[in-house]
């Protein structure tokens, strides 16, 4: 106030004027004086409760919790003048400079409070700096360095100031770095999409209140702060602009705040920058006047401008989104805890004795049987129902259906050019017109070959898929317990890889068996080759006529491109027919055995490796040296733990921060009345 007065003094003597015109400006002195009372609103002794709840949630990190808090950013272009707005809001001094001021995010904690000097610390990694109104400019720097590294640039580590003082509003506010797109020398090439990132976290949540702060001096419609805020606010309601240096860029400004161009729905407040050396005091009373006297700033609503009307507008908006917002905070911060204490809950309980360890054991495995049963077994997959893969029965006929496809192969290619080969070598000296029973062996033999691999091929692919299966319904039971999982999971490896060999053992057992012996009782093959044979002396009356082409369909065989036989003669035809005939008939039953005895054995293993041999080898595996026998299931998986540990962290938070909230509930009674 002194400095105040003399300047106006001065004002009064340097006019030259007459005593009553010195005595009307001494009047005006004492009018101004009363703009420059503290900016403390009649909201502050009902919100001063709210706020420290607030900050004591920001404090908790609650937003961790995914529980927004309702703040006002502080968001502008470069050199918009936001650091001279919070300078005077809060009547301290911040870092100025060219480019960059603010690197990292400033939540700025206004506490108005009757000290005979106003108390600062500043909060950052774990810290708490005491510092005084002369140094605070100084300390911001230093802890913007150790936050940001030296030079200019940015990081996203907040670092917050609490200012105790007479006179301020009770406010939280968020400064964040202002908008600057092109890099500076000592700057990220990206150093743009940095600060928009960072604007856009703070500015999305719908508990944000954005304060705009746009400079007189430029086209509104083009402020990039404009443009990010547009974004998330696309209706403007959560959206406050000040506009500064109103004094240097008077021209047009009342029609830019009354048209509103870029939908600011909570208004503007036009506001005078301090300039120079002056005291905000005297800043505070060069804003009254210039907005009073001003012939173009004088035409604005006094509702809109000047600084004490920017801190009531910010303390009311401030209220107004906090009994917004709070009844759902509180209702997220119950809904929050509710569910990781269920969740908690449903955890599994320590193992603390072997007895503890040897249930946990049993009821596990026989979960784990009871699953295998179901889905193996049983075909049911209720526990899986979304999971096609966990629907084993269908694939494994899927499988079988696929392998039997495979083994059935086409008899119409070079038709009986086989038989004639095999029956020209295994000329006798005998009686004619018999099978020696050498060529069809040899027949035999060669097909046999030909698919020796196709079923120990289908066993190993149906083994690796069972595997799977173990594993995915051993995981979804052991997962609580860490040590029983590494043993389940090693033991079922172990398990199947035996249970494979033995399978594919055999099946080239029965493969061999096929190569050497040609035998059945199934009288389907007398059957299929009397259906056959029938054919035979219209098949080769056929192929020794003139027609062309010649194609001849076989019934039971298909359509056969016979020409090649035209050079035989029937002699050798009818009996290659025949061999034919016999193999093709013969072929049918060991196609069938060797699918409907690889289905059997398989269907056996499952059936034993479900109700006996996977539990044994558990139990072998798990009382191994390797092991480490029973006592092992009492050590608690890193998974578990590690849940159990965060879950328990989050519900302290959470119960600490409903503490918080219940004991300012009852201060604002209705969430309206501040």
């Amino acid at each position: 106030m002194a400095g105040g007065r003399k300047a106006i003094t001065k004002a009064a003597a340097s006019s030259q004027r007459g005593n009553n015109e010195s005595v009307a400006l001494v009047h005006e002195e004492r009018s101004l004086a009363l703009v420059v009372a503290p900016i403390v609103s009649s909201y502050n002794e009902r919100i001063r409760p709210v706020l420290d709840a607030m900050e004591n949630l920001r404090r908790l990190n609650i937003a961790k919790e995914g529980i927004q808090l309702p703040s006002i950013v502080v968001v502008g272009d470069q050199s918009s003048g936001k650091s001279s707005v919070l300078e005077s809001l809060a009547g301290i001094s911040l870092p100025r400079g060219q480019g960059i001021c603010t690197r990292v995010p400033l939540i700025m904690r206004l506490q108005n409070h009757p000290l005979p000097s106003p108390e600062l610390v500043l909060e950052y990694n774990g810290k708490n700096i005491m510092t005084d109104e002369a140094n605070v400019s100084h300390a911001i720097n230093s802890a913007t360095e150790e936050l940001a590294g030296h030079g200019k640039g940015i990081s996203n580590n907040p670092l917050t100031l609490v200012v105790k003082k007479n006179g301020v509003p009770d406010l939280t506010m968020v400064d964040l770095p202002g908008i600057t797109r092109v890099p500076v020398h000592g700057q990220p090439e990206n150093i743009y999409d940095q600060i928009k990132d960072i604007i856009m976290e703070y500015i999305k949540p719908e508990e944000s209140i954005i304060l705009n702060v746009l400079s007189a001096s430029v086209d509104f419609t083009t402020c990039e702060s404009i443009r990010m805020s547009q974004r998330v606010d696309k209706t403007g309601l959560r959206t406050l602009a000040v506009v500064t240096k109103a004094d240097k860029s008077p021209e047009g400004l009342l029609e830019k705040v009354t048209a509103d161009d870029v939908n600011i729905g909570l208004g503007y407040v036009c506001v005078r920058n301090r300039i120079g050396d002056e005291s905000y005091e005297e800043a505070r009373i060069q804003e009254a006047m210039l907005f009073d006297s001003h012939k173009l700033l004088s035409k604005i609503s006094k509702s809109i401008v000047g600084i004490p009307v920017l801190a009531k507008k910010l303390v009311q908006v401030q209220a107004m989104s906090i009994s917004k917002t709070l009844p759902e905070i509180v209702k997220k911060i119950n809904e929050k805890l509710a569910n990781n204490l269920s969740e908690l809950e449903n955890l599994p309980a320590n193992l603390t004795s072997v007895a503890d360890a040897m249930t946990a054991f049993i009821q596990i495995i026989g979960l784990t049987r009871e699953t295998l049963i179901k889905v193996l077994i049983r075909g049911e997959f209720d526990e899986y129902p979304e999971e096609y893969n966990m629907h084993c029965t269908a694939r494994l006929v899927e499988m079988l259906d696929s392998y039997s496809h495979d083994l059935y192969g086409d008899e119409t290619m070079q038709f009986l050019m086989d038989e004639i080969q095999v029956l020209e070598e295994a000329k006798w000296i005998g009686l004619p017109n018999f099978m020696p029973r050498i060529a069809f062996l040899s027949i035999l033999q060669k097909k046999v070959r030909g698919i020796r691999n196709m079923p120990i091929g289908f066993v190993e692919n149906v083994w690796d898929y069972l595997e799977d299966v173990l594993i995915t319904v051993i995981t979804r039971h052991c997962d609580n317990y860490y040590q029983l999982l590494v043993s389940a999971k090693r033991a079922a490896q172990v398990l199947i890889s035996k249970k494979k060999q033995n399978s594919t053992n055999h099946v080239k057992e029965a493969i061999e068996m096929e190569m050497y012996t040609d035998y059945t009782c199934n009288t389907e093959f007398s059957q299929e080759y009397n259906r056959l044979i029938s054919q035979k002396e219209a098949f080769v009356k056929e192929v020794l006529s003139d027609k062309q082409p010649l194609h001849v369909n076989l019934k039971g065989v298909g359509k056969i491109d016979a020409a090649h036989l035209r050079e035989y003669p029937s002699s050798v035809l009818n009996q290659a027919f025949d061999l034919k005939v016999r193999m093709i008939s013969y072929w049918k039953i060991v196609q069938k055995r060797l699918i409907d005895i690889i289905a059997l054995h398989l269907m056996l293993s499952i059936h034993r490796l479900v109700n006996c041999d996977l539990q044994k080898e558990i139990v072998k595996d798990l009382l191994s040296p390797s092991g480490g026998g029973i006592e092992r299931l009492l050590e608690e998986s890193p998974s578990i733990a590690g849940k159990r540990e965060k879950l328990s962290r989050s519900v302290r938070v959470l119960r600490e921060s409903k503490e918080t909230v219940g004991n300012i509930i009852d201060r604002i009674g209705n969430y309206g009345d501040f």
